[in-house]
């Protein structure tokens, strides 16, 4: 779970309540008409603007939004260097056994072309046509955000047309123009709270993730390009670490210090008792 995307949430619902309690009642802002008009209004025209298979799509691409199960650049690196450090010694086809606890889809599919010696033009070929894919599958679920964040608002507004519509018959009573405004207005807060609060930040947040698992997905591919040119896995770690971020080169580098540690205190250890 997403913790930023989760506490944003709750942290501006929390901002929502509290200024409707100090300054009212929470039943003040419920009306049922308007909720019709400015949510059941804003589906209506989202369906029509796309298909409904579409939509199932993308609402499992929204999950990604509330979820931080990925990957971190670090341990990509770490594993792509292994993998190139067993194809020095052991060759190519040795990566075949590997597949199984490689667990990114993306990288197994990748060593499957290079163990079937396919050439690196068409693995490259192969990574960059899938990742354009991926590109556009998440510009899908971004621009259905988008639209929604327009649609809401205008939906809202014409919630508030037809109340103004209503509160003008009753000018005959001006006890009654009051809570008709009330109302009106109610819808434009509906839909600027839909589109402002969910839609929006929805959108912006699964356009960050996409460029990160983009960036990712292009660090891979150097690094299988690499491992299929056989080139020297200090090398290779150099190039994919240019894709981190300073404070992300200074965390790989004391990880990596604390493996190699780890791994010369096993030696130790294994000699003394060999000893």
């Amino acid at each position: 779970m997403d913790i930023a995307t989760m506490g944003g949430v709750l942290f501006g619902a929390a901002c929502v309540v509290i200024s409707i309690l100090l300054g009212g009642s929470l039943m003040t802002f419920y009306n049922l008409p308007s909720i019709f008009i400015t949510v059941g209004g804003g589906l209506a025209s989202i369906m029509i603007s796309y298909r409904m298979d579409e939509i199932a799509k993308i609402m499992k691409v929204t999950v990604k939004a509330f979820s931080s199960k990925q990957q971190t650049p670090e341990d990509v690196i770490r594993l792509l260097v292994e993998l190139s450090q067993k194809a020095r010694r052991e060759g190519l086809l040795s990566l075949e056994a590997e597949q199984e606890r490689v667990e990114d889809e993306y990288i197994k599919q990748s060593l499957q072309l290079i163990v079937d010696g396919v050439e690196p033009e068409t693995i490259k070929e192969s990574m960059d046509l899938e990742l354009e894919n991926m590109q556009a599958r998440h510009a899908k679920g971004q621009g259905l955000f988008r639209t929604a964040a327009a649609l809401f608002p205008a939906w809202g507004m014409i919630g508030t047309l037809i109340g103004l519509i209503n509160l003008l018959k009753q000018l005959t009573s001006p006890e009654k123009i009051g809570p008709a405004m009330a109302v009106a207005l109610i819808t434009t807060f509906y839909g600027s709270i839909l589109a402002n609060f969910i839609c929006t930040p929805i959108a912006n947040k699964l356009a960050l993730k996409s460029k990160e698992e983009i960036r990712q997905k292009e660090m891979i591919i150097e690094g299988i390009l690499s491992i299929q040119a056989g080139e020297n896995p200090r090398i290779m770690e150099h190039k994919l670490m240019t894709f981190l971020s300073p404070e992300q080169k200074a965390k790989y580098a004391s990880e990596m210090s604390i493996d190699s540690s780890q791994a010369k205190q096993r030696g130790e250890e294994a000699s003394r008792a060999t000893a």
